[in-house]
């Protein structure tokens, strides 16, 4: 059995930056297209058996229906029996699941939270995570053929890795342990203690943001440390700033339209395997990929670190030439 996953949020590209930006709408009729689009080409190339993530929107489900109406559905589609509750839970459930279950690929769309949840379980089976959230800087946009092409393409070679590149993530630890969490672009430690919208979209309320990669034309938080100093994916390090209402005076484009004026009072490069610790002098949350996720008190020790333990990526150029290579188009 030559197998895929997909998982399909509904829920990304719907937070409130739609409302405090000029954020790209992807709904979720055009993800039944787009994974309509994977399911075609990945089984043109090969792959037998494609598992989905069960999801509210029932988007597997609908394009079981379509393609089978039209009879031009040939492989076996197979949707997860687990529980669903409508939070990114499901997609971690849905890796951890797709990973035990041996398949070569996982495709996974979404923005960079959807990506955070499915690198927690996902272990070395390769991820292509495709955006159809907001600011992504994980994700890419990528037409669903091509996506489909390229996931067949790792299912089936021997050494799926060599078509993959090793991300960098960040560690989170509060007082050594007590909570754990992870980021694959960017942490933050903001001062608001109320979640009220997962997303941040106050600039006001951040201290601290550390970074694995950066860049100054990536939309997010990630791209404030990218107007100072760009972090590649390959770069052994990743990057941290102070910020407050004065210092060195930043420009960034912190979302869809919007550029904000921010000031950094510090910021220097971390070394993989660093970590980055110092005590909360009040308490607030910790924001991973974008959105509130950690509550912490005055007092705490917060703890990130930078490593090379994130998921495999799949190189898109990596994999279409290795397929030409290998025959896979003849």
């Amino acid at each position: 059995m030559t197998s895929i996953g997909i998982i399909a949020n509904p829920a990304s590209g719907k937070d409130i930056r739609r409302l405090v930006s000029y954020a790209t709408v992807i709904d979720n009729n055009e993800k039944v297209n787009i994974v309509t689009r994977i399911i075609l080409a990945a089984q043109g190339m090969g792959i037998d058996t494609i598992l989905c993530m069960p999801d509210t929107f029932l988007i597997a489900e609908r394009v079981i229906d379509s393609l089978s109406r039209e009879k031009v559905l040939t492989a076996s589609i197979e949707v997860l029996a687990m529980p669903i509750n409508g939070s990114a839970a499901d997609s971690t459930l849905a890796a951890e699941m797709m990973r035990a279950a041996g398949v070569g690929c996982v495709v996974s769309l979404g923005g960079a939270g959807t990506s955070r949840a499915v690198a927690k379980t996902i272990g070395n089976t390769p991820l292509l995570p495709v955006s159809t959230g907001t600011n992504n800087v994980y994700p890419s946009m990528l037409e669903g053929t091509s996506v489909g092409i390229a996931a067949a393409v790792v299912a089936r070679i021997p050494d799926p890795l060599s078509c993959c590149v090793h991300d960098k993530r960040i560690e989170v630890s509060i007082n050594d342990g007590e909570k754990t969490d992870i980021a694959l672009i960017d942490a933050v430690v903001v001062d608001a203690v109320c979640v009220g919208a997962k997303a941040i979209w106050d600039c006001s309320e951040i201290r601290r943001l550390v970074v694995s990669r950066c860049h100054p034309a990536c939309i997010g938080f990630s791209s404030i440390a990218g107007c100072i100093e760009p972090v590649g994916v390959e770069d052994d390090h990743g990057y941290t700033i102070t910020l407050s209402t004065r210092g060195r005076r930043v420009q960034a484009p912190i979302a869809a339209g919007v550029i904000a004026e921010l000031y950094v009072t510090e910021h220097r490069r971390l070394a993989l395997a660093e970590g980055l610790r110092f005590r909360a002098e009040d308490a607030g949350m910790i924001a991973l990929d974008g959105e509130r996720e950690i509550r912490f008190k005055a007092g705490d020790i917060l703890t990130f670190t930078v490593t090379r333990n994130g998921p495999f990526r799949v190189d898109m150029d990596c994999t279409m030439v290795r397929a030409v290579q290998n025959g896979h188009f003849q």
